[in-house]
């Protein structure tokens, strides 16, 4: 998976990422196209997880599920939120991206929210209150809790946004193998934003991250069929 880097203008600046542990040619071979763990900085933080794959149709199964990480930030009411315990033993979908992203995070947010719709009438309510979709602001000096409000509730209402110092947002998107680098401001004024464009998928009965998409390719019909089974912690 391709690393998006794009300013806000939508010009798209492309970098490929690395696979880590697995040799590029094998997994284009599985047509693991959907996945992509860029190492950068120490060898020695490589994300434990980011190796043993099977890819799955527009899910990838992960052999060795990522740890959610240990992340307090500030939600759109300008409350601490802490992802390990809000969001201990529900079925939770983690995203960063940003808002003044042109094209990949209102696409993939849109999918989900398509998908939770669907959801809604084939499941009881009770089942789909369980269910957290959060985005993990990329750009936080510009995602203010009132801005990133007002755009998830355009996404959906039910949809968490999380804010807060980037160092820490990084460092916690580098945990599960997903690379953002910090907004650069150009001369023209446009700010460029590199962001890796998973969604990871946490399992209600572990906690762990466990099911990957590529944000890009994943449609709004792949989370639908999907999410019933991750809902229950099971292998989509």
């Amino acid at each position: 998976m391709p690393i998006q880097k794009h300013d806000d203008a939508g010009r798209p600046k492309r970098r490929v990422g690395l696979i880590t542990g697995i040799a590029v040619g094998a997994a284009l071979a599985l047509g693991a196209g959907a996945l992509a763990v860029t190492q950068s900085g120490d060898d020695s933080k490589t994300p434990p997880a980011a190796t043993d794959i099977t890819v799955e149709k527009a899910a990838t199964v992960l052999d060795r599920p990522f740890e959610k990480p240990d992340l307090v930030l500030t939600d759109t009411h300008g409350k601490k939120f802490d992802l390990r315990e809000q969001t201990k033993g529900k079925p939770t979908l983690i995203y960063y991206g940003y808002t003044h992203c042109p094209d990949v995070c209102p696409l993939t947010m849109s999918n989900l929210a398509v998908a939770k719709k669907e959801l809604e009438k084939k499941l009881p309510k009770a089942e789909i209150d369980k269910l957290q979709v959060i985005m993990v602001s990329s750009d936080p000096e510009r995602d203010t809790p009132e801005h990133l409000g007002t755009w998830m509730k355009s996404q959906d209402p039910s949809f968490i946004g999380l804010t807060g110092d980037f160092p820490t947002i990084q460092a916690s998107a580098r945990s599960l193998g997903i690379v953002i680098e910090e907004p650069v401001k150009e001369k023209d004024g446009t700010v460029t934003s590199t962001h890796g464009k998973q969604v990871i998928a946490f399992s209600p009965k572990t906690d762990a991250g466990y099911v990957l998409y590529n944000g890009e390719e994943a449609t709004s019909d792949d989370y639908a069929k999907d999410l019933p089974k991750i809902m229950k912690g099971e292998r989509p």
